[in-house]
């Protein structure tokens, strides 16, 4: 039976995956849906109460009856690449590509229903509560005086993206920024704001799950940090995950069905670890190649299982 990575051309931390299968002996094929229509074609027939699909990407054919598991990696936008760009195109591909892999019985890392539910940072922030994590107190608000009103009861703050995207093309990462409770909170009304408690930082975790694996990894924290995605300084060491964050995440990753998920952490001076993300395909080469924890060889482990 065949794995499918669903990914991007150059994508080096999906290749250390593919190069781990093929020395497991697993068959797999690689594409990327943008090249749907195109470098990819697929047929699927519904008929007879049966289903009888097939992908073809450059010269590899693979039938979706043969599927094992799916790996969505980075993959493109599907129609992204065609001659002539039409948005009826692209939906008309998605629909058909993601429709026809669903109707299979292969296993998902991750599904893209799960998926895409897991990108809502507030979805995120209430179902962390619910697993037991420790969460920093939020506000989501476009109200001035819940923002100020929050601001007088927790005093030390940090604003962030709610998409985590910069409102620029191309799309880039907004920063997490600390603010003072005296702020002027009166732009809050021209859009959603997330105000959330400062968490001083002894450290960055960085805890990436994979099935019922966990490799988690610790960087000492510069104090006036506050972002840790725009600094490079300290280096990432493996470190235990305690037994509290250990079935948390185990809480939280079955409620959100997914397969793989990186936990982002804020390690306080007590020792603590307070819940700051789950991103359900951050990366992970990183850490690898910081730590040599085996991080890819569980994800192709998983990947080579037969459902």
């Amino acid at each position: 039976m065949t794995v499918l990575v669903l990914t991007c051309e150059e994508d080096l931390t999906a290749d250390i995956v593919v190069s781990t299968l093929q020395d497991l002996g697993v068959p797999l094929v690689r594409l990327d849906p943008a090249d749907l229509p195109g470098r990819v074609s697929l047929s699927a027939e519904y008929a007879e109460n049966d289903f009888h699909g097939y992908l073809k990407s450059g010269e590899r054919m693979v039938s979706l009856g043969s599927l094992r598991s799916v790996w969505v990696r980075r993959p493109g936008t599907p129609g992204a690449r065609t001659a002539e760009q039409s948005a009826w195109i692209a939906a008309e591909a998605e629909q058909a590509l993601y429709g026809m892999l669903t109707s299979t019985q292969a296993r998902w890392m991750n599904h893209p229903v799960a998926a895409a539910q897991a990108r809502y940072k507030p979805w995120q922030l209430r179902l962390a509560h619910r697993s037991g994590f420790l969460v920093p107190a939020t506000l989501l608000t476009t109200f001035p005086a819940m923002a100020r009103q929050f601001a007088a009861a927790h005093r030390d703050l940090v604003v962030k993206s709610v998409s985590g995207k910069h409102p620029g093309d191309p799309p880039m990462v907004l920063p997490t920024t600390r603010i003072s409770p005296d702020t002027d909170f009166s732009g809050v009304a021209a859009g959603p704001t997330l105000l959330q408690q400062h968490i001083p930082k002894e450290a960055d975790i960085r805890l990436t799950c994979v099935g019922e694996h966990l490799f988690a990894a610790r960087k000492k924290a510069d104090p006036e940090e506050v972002d840790s995605r725009f600094t490079h300084q300290g280096t990432w060491e493996p470190v235990e995950v305690p037994d509290a964050v250990h079935q948390a995440v185990n809480s939280y990753m079955s409620a959100a069905q997914l397969a793989y998920g990186a936990f982002d952490f804020a390690e306080d001076p007590d020792g603590a670890w307070w819940f700051l993300e789950c991103n359900q395909g951050g990366q992970f080469g990183f850490i690898q190649l910081e730590t040599d924890q085996p991080i890819a060889q569980a994800i192709a482990t998983w990947l080579a299982v037969e459902p």
